[in-house]
């Protein structure tokens, strides 16, 4: 007989990657809907989070472990570590991309940006508040309550956030702004993407394993969904076109590394804060 934990942890995981392709389905059926605001997207957003208030009240998995309480006392420098490392690791990868002649910053504007930036920091902490509460309250807690490896919870809580997001960029984004991004079409969009949520998930998870809060990890991702988005897709910062796969701070191989490298360091405070 299946553990109710393991039944659980497998009910979500098969809605997490099964309830895009739904909401893809349902804009199929209900065409000429906003762009971007459609119900099947709605759907996408919304269920996963529904499951596990489901999960964690009516089937058992109670909430001792969701990782409400913001834990402050103790972490402070965590919490400040999460506010700066996307900007850090963005100011690097901008200062290389800069000598290197990749990327041009003569269109940033400084005031704008900042403006810009504040409004929006609001509105994703409250997004992230939500989508935290899923993928690290939930998730992640769950396989770390598992007792699994380390590189495990990376690898399952990794490919499952990261799949979770291939309706998303497969179908709902509109492919103008993947363009922008990076320009290597849907699927190849997908795979970079994919591949780069998992190194991005190792200091999501260490994060919320050394406060044992989804708190921090909720400052980290509002920054992160405020920053380096806006940044390139909004213009400020032009980069040549065959390096973005190598200098996007949204997505190219030196930032990606940076914070695989960010995360690793992340786990050896926690292990040694441990022992």
């Amino acid at each position: 007989m299946v553990k109710p934990a393991i039944r659980n942890l497998i009910i979500f995981i098969v809605v997490a990657l099964s309830i895009g392709w739904l909401g893809v389905w349902v804009d199929r059926t209900l065409p000429d809907q906003p762009e971007e605001e459609t119900l099947g997207m709605a759907i996408w957003l919304i269920i996963p989070l529904v499951v596990v208030i489901v999960l964690r009240t009516f089937m058992g998995d109670g909430w001792n472990d969701a990782g409400l309480k913001p834990h402050v006392k103790g972490n402070i420098k965590w919490y400040l570590i999460s506010i700066f490392i996307f900007p850090l690791v963005t100011a690097v990868t901008l200062l290389i991309g800069y000598l290197l002649g990749w990327i041009d910053v003569s269109n940033f504007d400084g005031r704008s940006f900042a403006s810009v930036f504040v409004n929006l920091l609001g509105i994703n902490i409250l997004k992230n508040i939500f989508e935290e509460s899923v993928w690290r309250g939930y998730l992640t807690s769950k396989l770390v309550k598992l007792g699994l490896e380390d590189f495990t919870i990376y690898l399952v809580a990794g490919l499952v956030w990261g799949l979770w997001h291939a309706p998303y960029y497969l179908v709902f984004l509109p492919e103008s702004m993947i363009n922008t991004v990076l320009p290597v079409g849907r699927i190849g969009f997908t795979a970079v993407a994919i591949f780069n949520m998992l190194a991005w998930t190792v200091m999501f998870t260490e994060l919320f394993r050394l406060t044992n809060s989804i708190w921090p990890v909720i400052l980290l991702h509002a920054v992160e969904d405020a920053l380096i988005n806006h940044l390139v897709i909004d213009g400020y910062v032009s980069i040549t076109m065959n390096t973005k796969i190598f200098i996007s701070p949204i997505c190219g191989v030196i930032p990606t590394i940076l914070y695989l490298g960010v995360g690793l360091w992340l786990r050896r405070k926690r292990i040694g804060s441990n022992q």
